[in-house]
């Protein structure tokens, strides 16, 4: 895989050199454009696919090594397939899918995006060099050996296509939220001992360079808030809490009521008290990828100037286990007025996002409120890696989420809530307790955030297994995923925009 991708656009025009990479189907057919660009082309991929029983299943391919009657060292051969599955084509997948074709030596390459059955889109190729700059994605800023000279280099990537101007008008808003996705996997990356509260603070007030308003609440701010909920989680820890609000007014009316997310940033999550297995316990500096989705998703909104009002709220903290940490049958007062029992001193992102949720309802009165979460393991019992846990107050805004999540690939499956599973979590010496025990860990915590948003549209997205270690895919290979950033983009697109 190459270090990094240096993207750009041009006509569909004879290729000389480099590697190139063509679309064909299952008949082996190819288009004129692509004949013209590789004269012989087409009849080569036939005998090349003849030889090597190529049979041009949908994203299967066919490479050519120095083709015989050609300039170019490679040509790599991606069918799309039956004319069915062509017009199904996911191009963010697609282009994902031809980055991991290519040779890690590769120094140039040459896309043509031309197809046989179809004309293709502006929307199209932008979807693909999203994919492609996802796929592109390392982190190895902690490597002092490179495993070979090709890690350092430079990848030019040309995509040639017949709307070369339109895409790369298009293509800087995919160019945005690739950004913003990349921005969001390096957090989650990150050490704990690099990306503790007070720098992952100081990361996301970057974002004012794109024009983000950006608020940063520390103890004494939270204390006089009374947000004992939050705060009782990071007492056992060196570093401070953080309460961090982004702001983008990008609407017409900048003076509309905002749409609202919320992410949920333990930096690394010991459990407390209640100490985890030391077994995997380094996984848990990705115990705040729901905060590392909102700062990405923010980034990505910011870049391509999107016209919408957004906060984006997270509260940073550190759960460790001094003399100071909060205790199993502690009981803490909320922003809000409740009082909270602690059970489980693991069960602490709740806790983080009771707050957060509470202070920006009543501070800014949002349209809807979504907050994201690395909450339970129980999510990935129920779920697996593949699907993101949803529950909602509304069901108008659970449906859009549903449609956002098929739309980009980063998928939503709606579970349910209910006074019975509200029972589980109430309290013999407070107004709740923060967990309701093994059998559905997963609802009952969704049923504790749920007391903290009243009558606000609001979703919970329990991203435990899709945010961190998640299965390798065409757009990603990295630990962190990033995940939830084009999700939640997309929603605010068609939110605000249509």
């Amino acid at each position: 895989m190459v270090s990094e991708l240096k993207l750009s656009f041009s006509k569909v025009e004879k290729i000389a050199d480099g590697i190139a990479v063509i679309f064909t189907n299952i008949d082996l057919a190819v288009s004129p454009e692509t004949e013209a660009a590789l004269p012989g082309i087409g009849s080569l991929v036939k005998r090349a696919a003849s030889a090597d029983n190529f049979k041009g299943k949908a994203l299967t391919s066919l490479d050519i090594l120095a083709p015989l009657g050609l300039t170019v060292d490679r040509v790599i051969v991606v069918s799309l397939g039956k004319a069915e599955d062509g017009a199904r084509t996911d191009w963010v997948k697609a282009g994902g899918n031809v980055v991991g074709k290519l040779p890690a030596s590769a120094k140039s390459a040459t896309v043509v995006l031309d197809l046989p059955d179809a004309a293709i889109t502006a929307d199209q190729v932008a979807d693909f060099t999203l994919g492609a700059r996802l796929r592109a994605y390392k982190f190895e800023r902690y490597k002092t050996r490179k495993q070979d000279d090709a890690a350092n280099k430079v990848l030019e990537l040309t995509i040639a296509s017949s709307v070369d101007g339109a895409a790369k008008k298009a293509g800087k808003s995919r160019e945005a939220i690739a950004d913003g996705v990349r921005l969001a996997r390096d957090l989650v990356n990150e050490p704990p001992n690099v990306l503790y509260p007070e720098a992952f603070a100081k990361r996301a007030a970057e974002l004012e360079e794109l024009g983000v308003e950006i608020e940063i609440l520390d103890v004494k701010a939270m204390k006089k808030l009374g947000m004992g909920a939050l705060l009782g989680v990071g007492q056992g820890s060196e570093h401070d809490s953080r309460l961090v609000v982004m702001r983008w007014n990008g609407a017409k009316n900048r003076e509309a009521k905002p749409v609202a997310f919320i992410g949920k940033g333990v930096t690394f999550d010991t459990g407390g008290i209640s100490i985890k297995p030391a077994s995997g316990m380094e996984d848990m500096k990705g115990d705040m990828g729901g905060a590392a989705c909102v700062v990405g998703l923010m980034h990505a909104l910011a870049a391509r100037k999107a016209k919408a009002n957004v906060i984006g709220a997270i509260g940073v903290v550190e759960n460790m286990p001094d003399g100071n940490a909060q205790r199993p049958g502690d009981i803490v007062t909320s922003m809000s007025g409740q009082t909270i029992e602690i059970i489980n001193t693991d069960a602490e992102g709740r806790l983080v996002l009771a707050d957060v949720l509470w202070y920006i309802q009543d501070k800014y009165k949002p349209q809807f409120m979504i907050d994201l979460a690395t909450l339970t393991g129980a999510i990935m019992v129920a779920l697996g890696q593949e699907y993101a846990g949803l529950f909602s107050n509304n069901d108008e805004l659970a449906g859009r989420l549903f449609v956002a999540g098929q739309t980009t690939g980063e998928r939503v499956w709606r579970m349910p809530l209910g006074p019975e599973y509200d029972k589980l979590i109430d309290s013999k010496f407070a107004d709740m307790k923060n967990t309701g025990g093994r059998n559905g860990g997963s609802i009952t915590a969704a049923q504790f955030l749920q007391r903290f948003v009243n009558e606000t549209p609001w979703a919970h997205l329990d991203i435990a297994g899709t945010a961190m270690g998640s299965p390798a895919s065409d757009v990603n290979r990295s630990w962190g995923s990033g995940w939830g950033v084009r999700l939640l983009d997309r929603l605010v697109a068609e939110h605000y925009e249509g």
